[in-house]
């Protein structure tokens, strides 16, 4: 007899670098909760996204493609009306579907065009498939504050949280709702997704629970950001006060479903869409292919994933919906670029490297292998940053990480390392072209 499907909860972060969480080498106590379910499940150690911006990563975690494919290359693309997603191939499985959170998939081109919904509710034919219970807003970033806001429920309606309720316990409460009352005829696929510990856009400030600032000014400080520029320094202690908010909240829908003895049947997967590198890197937050912009923690527990396991092969946020499918026992669709997680944690799907692509602010490309980073952007740099794709690339950066684990010293220019560039260059091209694009002319260093 076969085993009952499990219940899926995603616990979707946003803007999280893997090293804020214990379990990845945190010295101070931020995410007590996530480390147990690390030790009970299986924690992925070089996990990267394929995209470092928000609404291109989202559209990649609902459909398993890079966002290429489907015209979601920046912020602010909508998610295709008949893009096969996670949920509409779960919910015709017999699956129940809820979405709880940031959106961002609903929205195209500004934000004055008539049918623009960032900050109006999301139309249902806009969701992506979830059905049977959601309370969100396309973005989140202009419809809340740290403390108060307002989301939008199924029938369209705004729910409102007041200016003395932080913004994840409100979304944590309304969650715990949802877990209390919905009915358990059929498994559920619901999918959180916080907009912490992202920055709060119209402020530009990292806007942790009260009284960060104090609790984890004693942090120490990544070796990425040591004696470099950027913002850190006046958010870094906030922006650990975010991570800490989210793995209580973790805690309280840990609680609640081992007090409905339904946490071993249900499968939880913790991740985030891309980290931050603090404007260390350009002017932005992300939009880089370092690893402080790629990198992502990942924490898996319940049905198939016990037993403390660390696994050290290459996983990506599009391994994410092969394996919520294969672990409901629906097939993928025939394109699809991601493997499952599953496959990485036995050894059946060891991947050489990890394609990613930036559309926003800059257009560029790279590779991460288990050593290696080698990246690749557009002859225009950040003029041509709304370009889907360029048809020439030329090499940017190169880091050891073996040697340089913060990449602090590009070896682009490396004449010892002629070779490896060479290597990985035909690399980054098979990427490019396994994934739909078209085969770009790439120049190496030093050439116009």
């Amino acid at each position: 007899m076969s085993a009952p499907r499990p219940d899926i909860l995603v616990f979707f972060t946003d803007q999280q670098r893997w090293d804020t969480c214990g379990c990845y080498g945190q010295r101070l106590p931020v995410t007590p909760v996530l480390d147990r379910l690390a030790a009970e499940g299986v924690r992925f150690a070089n996990t990267f996204t394929c995209q470092p911006v928000c609404g291109p990563a989202r559209a990649a975690l609902q459909t398993g493609l890079y966002p290429t494919r489907l015209g979601c290359e920046t912020n602010h693309r909508m998610l295709p009306l008949d893009a096969d997603t996670i949920a509409k191939r779960l919910g015709a499985a017999g699956y129940r579907t809820g979405y709880l959170g940031k959106w961002h998939l609903a929205s195209f081109g500004p934000r004055d065009m008539a049918d623009d919904v960032r900050i109006r509710a999301v139309p249902p034919e806009r969701r992506g498939g979830y059905a049977d219970w959601w309370l969100a807003a396309d973005a989140l970033e202009f419809t809340s504050h740290g403390y108060g806001g307002h989301m939008f429920d199924g029938e369209g309606r705004k729910r409102e949280w007041p200016e003395s309720v932080y913004r994840v316990d409100a979304q944590t409460d309304w969650l715990l709702q949802h877990l209390r009352e919905r009915p358990t005829d059929r498994p559920w696929l619901t999918f959180v997704s916080y907009l912490e510990p992202h920055h709060q856009n119209d402020r530009n400030v990292y806007e942790g629970p009260h009284g960060s600032k104090q609790t984890w000014a004693d942090y120490d400080v990544p070796g990425d950001l040591a004696g470099t520029e950027g913002d850190w320094r006046a958010n870094y202690a906030d922006y650990l006060g975010c991570c800490n908010a989210l793995d209580r909240a973790l805690g309280r829908v840990v609680d609640e479903l081992k007090r409905q003895g339904r946490l071993d049947s249900t499968l939880i997967i913790f991740t985030s869409d891309h980290g931050t590198h603090f404007r260390t890197r350009n002017p932005e937050y992300k939009r880089s292919c370092h690893d402080n912009s790629l990198r992502i923690p990942l924490v898996v527990r319940g049905p198939g994933f016990r037993g403390g396991q660390v696994v050290e092969r290459l996983a990506c946020n599009l391994d994410l919906p092969g394996t919520i499918l294969a672990a409901a026992g629906v097939d993928p669709p025939k394109v699809f670029d991601g493997g499952t997680l599953q496959g990485i944690s036995d050894g059946s799907l060891d991947r050489t490297a990890v394609l990613a692509q930036i559309s926003e602010s800059q257009c560029g490309r790279c590779v991460r292998t288990a050593r290696w980073t080698y990246s690749v952007t557009s002859p225009g740099g950040q003029t041509d940053g709304q370009l889907p794709a360029s048809p020439v690339y030329r090499e940017d950066f190169l880091y050891d990480n073996a040697t340089d684990p913060h990449q602090r010293v590009n070896r682009i220019a490396d004449p010892a390392l002629a070779g490896e560039r060479e290597r990985l260059r035909a690399l980054l091209l098979a990427e490019m072209e396994r994934v739909g694009e078209a085969r770009p002319e790439i120049r190496i260093h030093g050439c116009p």
